[in-house]
Protein backbone atom coordinates (compact mmCIF):
# COMPACT_ATOMS: atom_id res chain seq x y z
CA UNK A 1 0.00 0.00 0.00
CA UNK A 2 2.89 2.09 1.08
CA UNK A 3 4.59 1.27 -1.98
CA UNK A 4 1.60 1.86 -3.96
CA UNK A 5 1.36 5.87 -2.72
CA UNK A 6 4.96 6.37 -3.40
CA UNK A 7 4.88 5.12 -6.75
CA UNK A 8 1.73 7.67 -7.13
CA UNK A 9 3.53 10.62 -5.92
CA UNK A 10 6.77 9.62 -7.58
CA UNK A 11 4.59 9.55 -10.98
CA UNK A 12 2.63 12.70 -10.07
CA UNK A 13 5.77 14.26 -9.76
CA UNK A 14 7.33 13.63 -13.07
CA UNK A 15 4.04 14.73 -14.41
CA UNK A 16 4.56 18.17 -13.02
CA UNK A 17 8.26 18.13 -13.55
CA UNK A 18 7.12 17.61 -17.52
CA UNK A 19 4.41 20.35 -17.28
CA UNK A 20 7.14 22.81 -15.80
CA UNK A 21 9.24 21.98 -18.72
CA UNK A 22 6.69 22.45 -21.29
CA UNK A 23 5.56 25.89 -19.33
CA UNK A 24 8.92 27.37 -19.61
CA UNK A 25 9.12 26.24 -23.53
CA UNK A 26 5.65 27.30 -24.07
CA UNK A 27 7.54 31.11 -23.48
CA UNK A 28 10.17 30.67 -25.53
CA UNK A 29 7.30 29.78 -28.23
CA UNK A 30 5.62 33.19 -26.95
CA UNK A 31 8.44 35.12 -27.09
CA UNK A 32 9.35 33.70 -30.95
CA UNK A 33 5.80 34.49 -31.72
CA UNK A 34 5.99 38.50 -30.94
CA UNK A 35 9.77 39.16 -32.59
CA UNK A 36 8.14 37.86 -35.52
CA UNK A 37 5.19 40.01 -35.40
CA UNK A 38 7.51 42.96 -34.25
CA UNK A 39 9.66 42.20 -36.97
CA UNK A 40 6.62 41.92 -39.53
CA UNK A 41 4.68 45.00 -38.11
CA UNK A 42 7.88 47.40 -39.97
CA UNK A 43 6.22 46.21 -43.41
CA UNK A 44 3.09 44.69 -42.66
CA UNK A 45 -0.42 45.99 -41.79
CA UNK A 46 -1.56 44.86 -38.37
CA UNK A 47 -4.54 43.44 -39.79
CA UNK A 48 -2.37 40.61 -41.67
CA UNK A 49 0.22 39.85 -38.64
CA UNK A 50 -2.81 39.00 -36.53
CA UNK A 51 -4.65 37.28 -39.05
CA UNK A 52 -1.69 35.19 -40.07
CA UNK A 53 -1.16 34.66 -36.17
CA UNK A 54 -4.47 33.65 -36.18
CA UNK A 55 -4.29 30.90 -38.84
CA UNK A 56 -1.56 28.98 -37.27
CA UNK A 57 -3.32 28.74 -33.98
CA UNK A 58 -6.67 27.88 -35.55
CA UNK A 59 -4.57 24.52 -37.20
CA UNK A 60 -3.58 23.44 -33.99
CA UNK A 61 -6.98 23.91 -32.43
CA UNK A 62 -8.59 22.56 -35.51
CA UNK A 63 -6.13 19.06 -34.70
CA UNK A 64 -6.30 19.48 -30.63
CA UNK A 65 -10.26 19.04 -30.92
CA UNK A 66 -10.83 17.06 -33.47
CA UNK A 67 -13.89 18.97 -34.20
CA UNK A 68 -13.90 18.25 -38.11
CA UNK A 69 -14.40 14.58 -37.17
CA UNK A 70 -16.28 15.09 -34.67
CA UNK A 71 -19.10 18.25 -35.01
CA UNK A 72 -20.68 17.91 -32.21
CA UNK A 73 -17.46 19.43 -30.56
CA UNK A 74 -18.42 22.02 -31.43
CA UNK A 75 -21.79 22.42 -29.89
CA UNK A 76 -21.53 25.30 -26.47
CA UNK A 77 -23.94 24.97 -23.55
CA UNK A 78 -22.58 28.46 -22.91
CA UNK A 79 -22.13 29.90 -26.83
CA UNK A 80 -22.74 33.70 -26.02
CA UNK A 81 -20.01 33.31 -23.17
CA UNK A 82 -17.46 31.36 -25.58
CA UNK A 83 -18.17 34.03 -28.33
CA UNK A 84 -17.12 36.60 -25.66
CA UNK A 85 -13.87 34.75 -24.63
CA UNK A 86 -13.33 34.78 -28.43
CA UNK A 87 -13.43 38.17 -28.70
CA UNK A 88 -11.72 39.01 -25.84
CA UNK A 89 -8.70 37.12 -26.87
CA UNK A 90 -8.83 38.62 -30.45
CA UNK A 91 -8.90 42.37 -28.93
CA UNK A 92 -5.82 41.30 -26.91
CA UNK A 93 -4.02 39.84 -29.80
CA UNK A 94 -4.21 43.19 -31.44
CA UNK A 95 -3.12 45.03 -28.57
CA UNK A 96 -0.25 43.10 -28.01
CA UNK A 97 0.99 43.30 -31.57
CA UNK A 98 0.12 47.11 -31.86
CA UNK A 99 2.07 47.29 -28.44
CA UNK A 100 5.23 45.13 -29.95
CA UNK A 101 5.64 47.54 -33.24
CA UNK A 102 6.14 50.79 -30.68
CA UNK A 103 7.53 49.02 -27.57
CA UNK A 104 10.93 47.40 -26.72
CA UNK A 105 9.76 43.48 -26.41
CA UNK A 106 10.87 43.47 -22.59
CA UNK A 107 8.46 46.24 -21.99
CA UNK A 108 5.46 44.52 -23.54
CA UNK A 109 6.47 41.74 -21.25
CA UNK A 110 6.49 43.79 -18.49
CA UNK A 111 3.15 44.79 -19.20
CA UNK A 112 1.57 41.63 -19.94
CA UNK A 113 2.64 40.50 -16.97
CA UNK A 114 0.01 42.18 -15.16
CA UNK A 115 -2.40 39.88 -16.73
CA UNK A 116 -2.57 37.93 -12.78
CA UNK A 117 -3.09 41.10 -11.30
CA UNK A 118 -5.90 42.17 -13.15
CA UNK A 119 -7.41 38.57 -12.59
CA UNK A 120 -6.98 38.75 -8.92
CA UNK A 121 -8.33 41.96 -9.08
CA UNK A 122 -11.82 41.13 -11.19
CA UNK A 123 -12.43 37.90 -9.87
CA UNK A 124 -14.53 39.47 -6.64
CA UNK A 125 -16.88 41.13 -8.88
CA UNK A 126 -17.01 38.51 -11.53
CA UNK A 127 -16.27 34.79 -9.91
CA UNK A 128 -17.88 35.95 -6.56
CA UNK A 129 -13.78 35.78 -5.12
CA UNK A 130 -12.82 37.80 -1.83
CA UNK A 131 -9.94 39.53 -2.92
CA UNK A 132 -8.14 39.97 0.64
CA UNK A 133 -6.04 42.63 1.97
CA UNK A 134 -2.80 41.22 1.41
CA UNK A 135 -3.63 40.28 -2.66
CA UNK A 136 -4.81 43.96 -2.91
CA UNK A 137 -1.19 45.46 -1.74
CA UNK A 138 0.53 42.47 -4.27
CA UNK A 139 -2.03 44.26 -6.45
CA UNK A 140 -1.02 47.73 -6.07
CA UNK A 141 2.72 46.95 -5.90
CA UNK A 142 2.36 44.81 -9.33
CA UNK A 143 0.41 48.76 -10.82
CA UNK A 144 3.47 50.48 -9.49
CA UNK A 145 6.02 48.08 -11.15
CA UNK A 146 4.21 48.46 -14.70
CA UNK A 147 4.70 52.78 -13.71
CA UNK A 148 8.23 52.15 -13.14
CA UNK A 149 8.63 50.71 -16.23
CA UNK A 150 7.19 52.44 -18.61
CA UNK A 151 7.64 55.88 -16.75
CA UNK A 152 4.36 57.76 -17.10
CA UNK A 153 5.57 61.86 -17.42
CA UNK A 154 9.23 60.93 -18.59
CA UNK A 155 10.13 61.42 -22.72
CA UNK A 156 10.28 57.34 -22.68
CA UNK A 157 6.73 57.46 -22.15
CA UNK A 158 4.46 56.42 -25.15
CA UNK A 159 0.68 56.54 -24.77
CA UNK A 160 0.96 53.10 -26.42
CA UNK A 161 1.60 51.70 -22.98
CA UNK A 162 -2.22 52.66 -22.75
CA UNK A 163 -3.37 50.61 -25.58
CA UNK A 164 -0.92 47.74 -23.93
CA UNK A 165 -2.67 48.11 -20.75
CA UNK A 166 -6.25 47.18 -22.50
CA UNK A 167 -4.90 44.38 -24.04
CA UNK A 168 -3.98 42.98 -20.59
CA UNK A 169 -7.25 43.97 -19.36
CA UNK A 170 -8.63 42.06 -22.54
CA UNK A 171 -6.83 38.78 -21.81
CA UNK A 172 -7.35 39.08 -18.05
CA UNK A 173 -11.37 38.84 -19.02
CA UNK A 174 -10.49 36.12 -21.42
CA UNK A 175 -8.57 34.19 -18.55
CA UNK A 176 -12.00 34.64 -16.48
CA UNK A 177 -14.34 33.54 -19.01
CA UNK A 178 -12.43 30.48 -19.38
CA UNK A 179 -12.15 29.28 -15.90
CA UNK A 180 -16.57 30.14 -16.20
CA UNK A 181 -16.43 27.83 -18.85
CA UNK A 182 -14.41 24.74 -17.42
CA UNK A 183 -17.52 23.67 -15.40
CA UNK A 184 -19.84 24.13 -18.74
CA UNK A 185 -18.04 22.89 -21.72
CA UNK A 186 -15.24 20.42 -22.37
CA UNK A 187 -11.08 21.98 -23.17
CA UNK A 188 -11.82 20.74 -26.43
CA UNK A 189 -15.41 22.76 -27.33
CA UNK A 190 -13.51 25.10 -25.75
CA UNK A 191 -10.42 25.50 -27.79
CA UNK A 192 -12.12 24.95 -31.18
CA UNK A 193 -14.26 28.19 -30.13
CA UNK A 194 -11.17 30.13 -29.26
CA UNK A 195 -9.98 31.30 -32.78
CA UNK A 196 -13.74 32.03 -34.03
CA UNK A 197 -13.43 36.22 -33.68
CA UNK A 198 -10.18 36.64 -35.44
CA UNK A 199 -10.64 34.70 -38.23
CA UNK A 200 -14.31 36.05 -38.54
CA UNK A 201 -13.39 39.70 -38.21
CA UNK A 202 -10.08 39.48 -40.36
CA UNK A 203 -10.72 37.07 -43.48
CA UNK A 204 -13.29 39.16 -44.90
CA UNK A 205 -11.21 42.31 -44.88
CA UNK A 206 -7.97 40.30 -46.04
CA UNK A 207 -8.14 41.29 -49.71
CA UNK A 208 -8.52 44.75 -48.87
CA UNK A 209 -5.25 45.38 -46.64
CA UNK A 210 -3.26 42.46 -47.94
CA UNK A 211 -0.25 43.46 -48.75
CA UNK A 212 2.61 41.37 -50.28
CA UNK A 213 5.90 40.45 -47.96
CA UNK A 214 8.95 42.11 -49.71
CA UNK A 215 11.05 39.53 -49.16
CA UNK A 216 11.67 35.69 -48.74
CA UNK A 217 12.59 36.35 -45.65
CA UNK A 218 9.40 37.83 -44.68
CA UNK A 219 7.45 34.63 -45.50
CA UNK A 220 9.51 32.41 -43.74
CA UNK A 221 9.08 35.05 -40.68
CA UNK A 222 5.12 34.90 -41.28
CA UNK A 223 5.14 30.90 -41.06
CA UNK A 224 7.52 31.07 -38.54
CA UNK A 225 4.83 33.08 -37.09
CA UNK A 226 2.13 30.77 -37.50
CA UNK A 227 4.44 27.62 -36.17
CA UNK A 228 5.51 29.72 -32.84
CA UNK A 229 1.65 30.28 -32.28
CA UNK A 230 0.53 26.37 -32.85
CA UNK A 231 3.44 25.09 -30.80
CA UNK A 232 2.59 27.28 -27.92
CA UNK A 233 -0.87 26.96 -27.78
CA UNK A 234 -0.06 23.26 -28.20
CA UNK A 235 1.91 22.75 -25.24
CA UNK A 236 0.20 24.97 -23.28
CA UNK A 237 -2.76 22.67 -23.14
CA UNK A 238 -0.97 19.50 -22.72
CA UNK A 239 1.11 21.46 -19.78
CA UNK A 240 -2.36 22.37 -17.92
CA UNK A 241 -3.48 18.72 -18.22
CA UNK A 242 -0.38 17.57 -16.13
CA UNK A 243 -0.63 20.34 -13.46
CA UNK A 244 -2.76 22.83 -12.17
CA UNK A 245 -2.53 26.55 -12.92
CA UNK A 246 -1.15 27.64 -9.97
CA UNK A 247 1.86 25.39 -9.94
CA UNK A 248 2.39 27.18 -13.54
CA UNK A 249 2.11 30.02 -13.24
CA UNK A 250 5.58 31.41 -11.75
CA UNK A 251 7.06 29.61 -14.91
CA UNK A 252 5.40 31.83 -17.36
CA UNK A 253 7.49 34.60 -15.83
CA UNK A 254 10.56 33.18 -17.44
CA UNK A 255 9.35 34.75 -20.86
CA UNK A 256 10.63 37.92 -19.23
CA UNK A 257 14.49 36.94 -19.63
CA UNK A 258 14.00 35.65 -23.53
CA UNK A 259 11.94 38.63 -24.51
CA UNK A 260 15.15 41.14 -23.11
CA UNK A 261 17.56 38.50 -25.62
CA UNK A 262 15.64 38.87 -28.15
CA UNK A 263 15.36 42.25 -27.93
CA UNK A 264 18.74 42.51 -27.49
CA UNK A 265 19.96 40.14 -30.19
CA UNK A 266 17.39 40.65 -33.02
CA UNK A 267 16.58 44.51 -32.19
CA UNK A 268 19.63 45.86 -30.18
CA UNK A 269 16.86 47.25 -27.81
CA UNK A 270 18.78 47.29 -24.50
CA UNK A 271 16.44 47.68 -21.56
CA UNK A 272 16.87 50.18 -18.96
CA UNK A 273 17.16 50.09 -15.45
CA UNK A 274 13.80 51.24 -14.93
CA UNK A 275 12.48 48.63 -16.87
CA UNK A 276 14.43 45.84 -14.99
CA UNK A 277 13.17 47.20 -11.76
CA UNK A 278 9.49 47.25 -12.88
CA UNK A 279 9.95 44.10 -14.23
CA UNK A 280 11.40 42.32 -11.14
CA UNK A 281 8.71 44.07 -8.78
CA UNK A 282 5.77 42.85 -11.41
CA UNK A 283 7.60 39.38 -11.45
CA UNK A 284 7.59 38.98 -8.08
CA UNK A 285 3.72 39.76 -7.30
CA UNK A 286 2.31 38.21 -9.37
CA UNK A 287 4.23 34.84 -8.40
CA UNK A 288 3.16 35.81 -5.10
CA UNK A 289 -0.15 35.76 -5.91
CA UNK A 290 0.07 32.39 -7.70
CA UNK A 291 1.67 31.13 -4.94
CA UNK A 292 -0.93 32.29 -2.81
CA UNK A 293 -3.54 30.45 -4.88
CA UNK A 294 -1.51 27.50 -4.59
CA UNK A 295 -1.38 27.36 -0.82
CA UNK A 296 -5.82 28.24 -1.33
CA UNK A 297 -6.30 24.96 -3.66
CA UNK A 298 -3.80 22.74 -2.13
CA UNK A 299 -6.46 20.73 0.26
CA UNK A 300 -8.34 20.09 -2.97
CA UNK A 301 -5.42 20.09 -5.59
CA UNK A 302 -5.87 19.08 -9.08
CA UNK A 303 -4.74 19.49 -12.91
CA UNK A 304 -6.45 22.24 -14.02
CA UNK A 305 -8.73 22.07 -16.81
CA UNK A 306 -7.90 25.55 -18.77
CA UNK A 307 -6.56 25.65 -21.81
CA UNK A 308 -4.13 28.63 -22.04
CA UNK A 309 -3.84 31.49 -20.24
CA UNK A 310 -1.84 33.98 -22.48
CA UNK A 311 -2.45 35.60 -25.71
Amino acid sequence: MIAAVDTGEAEDRRMRILAIGLMCATMICFTGQDTCAKWLSASLPIAQIVWARYVGASLIALVASRSLSRPAMLRSRRPRLQLLRSVLLFCSTTANVLAVRELQLSETATISFLTPVFVALLAGPVLGERVSAERMIAIALGFLGVVIATRPGAGAFQPIVLVAVAGVVCNSGYVLATRKLAGSDSAQTTLAWTQIAGIVFLTPILPWIWRQPQSAIDWVIMAGMGVFAATSHGMLIVAHRFAPAPTLTPFTYTQLIWMIVSGVLVFGDWPSAATLIGGALVVACGVYLALRERRARRPRSQPSTSIDETS
